[in-house]
């Protein structure tokens, strides 16, 4: 059994209460757990890594990611969510089996390299059966921790015309759900099977009946669903609760939500994942839930990158913005009453803790990963406490170093399931199964590999999105999604 020790290192450690402290300690990985903490720990079996001068962390957690959209990035920059609609959502119709497989590959190597090892994946890329099973074989490739939501969300049937299909649950979709469910898990259990499903509030009763008894039957631990609300506007999970479904199981994303709604979360045991680069961008509520104290579910919150074709996917980058942006919401509520705050108001333990055990918590996995202790799988990250970035905040707050002061370049090594993904800042070589393999004309990949397939494929798809007219694509978008002209407007 692989065994990798180590030594030396200043390990974020929470303890019983969930509290992070920094601990000098050595660690022992035995298979895919953590053996032991302790100091001076000997194993004349394992490979030792030098953590003297380096910071360890549990593996970062993204509790929201559609993963699979890498050769889109760059092109929401200015976008709104209605922008963000035909021109990422709904481009799913253009990409290939073998697009897909890139992407979802592209996606779940740029999470590792920013030093993420579990993600709750919203996987609206159900155009065939195909494309799920590319998009998992990629997962399992990379080495990725995953929770894969199968979503039989609506979905284009044409882009010229630009034609929405609303009945996601329609055509190969369920038996798909069928296949994958007696499938999973994947990857020696790394990758497991959700649901992701936006349909919740307008499918008929009897329909939501069948999908559920599915997700009973398959044990689906996780159910995703956007949630959007505004004052005077349906509720989502009070519609989900109202049909008798919801429960601990869901993991709503954004989650712009009224006091009844989070009161409902707390009583159903409802979690919750906010990705502040996009809420931000694109007007889904400010501060974003995970730091809002006037709701009571602060504890329900966690973290997820959205769309890494918007924003990196650098899970602290995300804790800091959301973190500074609540900072300056308060700073202004002070201001208004004509004072100068005196504390900042959030720390940054909380935000490390959205990133980190909070993320466990919403994924349903606290007793497996989120953290540094013994029993717990070997889901490491380790950054170089003295980079340019990090020097001397490492010493002095290596919880403020990873939040303030960090980027993807300071994260030297990502450890998941016991088996070392980057390694001296770089990302070790994707080994392929036999699907992939034939795919890939090749038995293993480096990141050049992925890099050149994917500008490929988006020079494909980039010609192919331009022949959609996206004046009339927004139009089809609001039509379907009853957004009037009167909810729109700047201000």
């Amino acid at each position: 059994m692989a065994q990798l020790l180590l030594k030396n290192g200043i390990a974020l450690i929470h303890d019983e209460s969930e509290q992070v402290q920094a601990v000098k300690t050595d660690i022992l990985a035995r298979g895919n757990l953590i053996a032991k903490i302790g100091s001076n720990i000997s194993s004349p079996q394992a490979e030792v890594i030098d953590c003297t001068d380096k910071i360890i962390s549990p593996g970062f957690i993204d509790t929201h990611h559609h993963v699979w959209q890498t050769q889109l990035k760059g092109r929401h920059a200015d976008h709104t969510l209605v922008n963000y609609y035909p021109t990422g959502n709904f481009t799913a119709k253009l990409f290939t089996a073998e697009d897909t497989f890139w992407g979802q590959l592209g996606g779940c190597l740029e999470m590792i390299d920013c030093g993420t090892t579990s993600v709750a994946d919203f996987a609206h890329i159900n155009m065939s059966p195909e494309h799920n099973y590319k998009a998992i074989a990629a997962t399992v490739a990379a080495g990725m921790r995953s929770v894969y939501g199968f979503s039989p969300n609506p979905r284009l049937s044409s882009t010229v015309p630009f034609t929405i299909d609303m009945n996601g649950l329609g055509g190969h979709s369920m038996p798909t759900f069928d296949e994958l469910g007696k499938a999973s898990p994947w990857g020696d259990g790394r990758v497991t099977l959700g649901l992701a499903y936006d349909g919740f509030p307008s499918t008929p009763k009897e329909y939501l009946d069948m999908l559920m008894a599915k997700v009973d039957e398959f044990g689906i631990k996780v159910i995703q669903t956007h949630v959007l609300w505004r004052p005077g506007k349906p509720s989502t999970p009070q519609k989900i609760d109202e049909h008798g479904f919801l429960d601990k199981r869901f993991l709503t994303s954004h989650s712009s939500m009224s006091k009844e709604d989070a009161d409902l979360y707390r009583k159903r045991g409802v979690h919750y994942s906010s990705t502040p680069s996009t809420e931000l961008q694109m007007a889904m509520g400010f501060p974003v839930a995970a730091f809002r104290d006037d709701l009571g579910v602060r504890d329900l919150g966690s973290l997820g990158v959205d769309c890494h074709t918007n924003n990196s996917a650098f899970i602290p980058g995300e804790a800091r913005i959301g973190l500074q942006s609540a900072r300056a919401a308060r700073g202004e509520v002070a201001a208004e009453k004509g004072k100068t705050p005196v504390t900042v108001g959030y720390t940054v333990k909380e935000a490390f803790n959205l990133a980190t055990i909070r993320g466990a918590h919403a994924m349903k996995m606290e007793d497996k990963t989120g953290s540094i202790a013994e029993g717990k799988f070997a889901d490491l990250v380790i950054f170089d406490a003295i980079s340019p970035s990090m020097v001397c905040a490492g010493v002095h707050d290596p919880v403020a170093a990873i939040i303030l002061h960090s980027s993807p370049a300071d994260v030297e090594t990502v450890i998941i399931d016991g088996i070392i993904r980057k390694r001296d800042g770089r990302l070790v070589d994707v080994k392929l199964d036999e699907s992939a393999k034939q795919l890939a004309g090749k038995e293993s990949v480096s990141w050049k590999d992925v890099a050149t397939n994917l500008i490929k494929n988006r020079e494909r798809i980039q010609s192919e999105t331009e022949k959609i007219d996206y004046e009339d694509a927004e139009r089809k978008v609001m039509e379907a999604f009853y957004i009037s002209a009167d909810d729109l407007g700047d201000p």
